[in-house]
């Protein structure tokens, strides 16, 4: 049974943006589904504190040869609604399987960076049967398990109220990325630059987010994901402490770990063909060709009706 016509025209938005009611919230998100492509799973991209969809722009290219994506706004960013001072990832994660339900996209890979990687593992853990495969990127199995965030950011965000907008931006922009990649690659710090310019956070998103990535705890614990499982983290982030990545490895039954050198915590901008090619290849693993399998949408999904967006 297809959505009545009134009901997806009041969820599907400008440029193909639709809109998963939350409470009193609506989820932007975007879905990239060839029509051609039905049979490619689907992959939800789930991003970290201080951008919205668009910042999956480098790997974007690479990721859409092989799989249907889903692109969310988290709760306060991007296209979704302002969102209330406080809330946690436990909200954040019911937001995607909110998304997965107004698609009518009954289980899915997810992907998830930095404050992304918690939600991701937080729908992992509590909502099995919606996930396929999941990769954690930059991220934390929170307290009271995960290494606390690495002293070079922690003096930025407590400087950062005195600090000009484009001074901060800047700051940020290069405390996310590796020393080396700042000083040989100016002009991708200046397209990052550029970038967070063109697509501020507002300050209460950016703290109330902060705010939950800070108090994350995953109550059953990384024991309890049982998807297959990617970790990738840089050796140089400052944002997260690598180390969580190999906690997260060992903690996960049976997880993958990549561990790349020189890299920081926006290692998909550092190396958008190497962490692409990772993504892909232990997703699409014992898939056959292109990854192909039984479409796996539910009927009379919200966003069942269009395609290729």
């Amino acid at each position: 049974m297809k959505p009545p016509i009134k009901q997806l025209a009041h969820s599907i938005g400008a440029a193909g943006v639709r809109f998963a009611a939350r409470g009193d919230l609506r989820i932007a998100y975007t879905l990239h589904s060839p029509l051609l492509k039905r049979r490619r799973p689907w992959l939800v991209l789930i991003q970290g504190l201080g951008f919205d969809r668009a910042g999956w722009e480098p790997i974007l290219p690479r990721l859409r040869r092989h799989f249907r994506l889903v692109l969310i706004d988290n709760r306060g960013s991007g296209a979704s609604d302002p969102a209330p001072d406080r809330f946690d990832v436990a909200q954040m994660a019911s937001d995607v399987v909110a998304v997965l339900d107004h698609a009518g996209i009954a289980k899915a890979h997810l992907l998830g960076i930095s404050l992304g990687g918690m939600i991701a593992q937080e729908v992992a853990a509590e909502h099995p049967e919606r996930v396929d495969a999941l990769v954690l990127a930059a991220t934390t199995p929170g307290h009271p398990i995960g290494y606390p965030m690495p002293a070079e950011s922690v003096s930025l965000f407590a400087a950062s109220p005195f600090l000009s907008p484009e001074v901060k931006q800047r700051r940020h922009v290069e405390n996310a990325l590796s020393a080396a990649t700042v000083r040989n690659r100016p002009e991708l710090v200046k397209r990052l630059v550029a970038h967070v310019s063109a697509k501020p956070t507002r300050p209460e998103t950016a703290s109330a987010q902060a705010a939950a990535g800070a108090s994350f705890i995953l109550r059953k614990g990384p024991e309890a994901i049982s998807a297959r499982t990617l970790v990738l983290h840089g050796d140089a982030d400052t944002v997260v402490d690598p180390r969580n990545g190999r906690l997260l490895a060992a903690r996960i039954p049976h997880a993958e770990l990549r561990i790349y050198a020189g890299l920081g915590h926006l290692l998909f901008w550092e190396n958008p063909d190497e962490f692409a090619e990772a993504v892909t290849s232990f997703l699409l693993a014992g898939r056959g060709d292109e990854g192909e399998v039984a479409d796996d949408r539910w009927v009379g999904g919200a966003g069942a009706a269009g395609h290729d967006l």
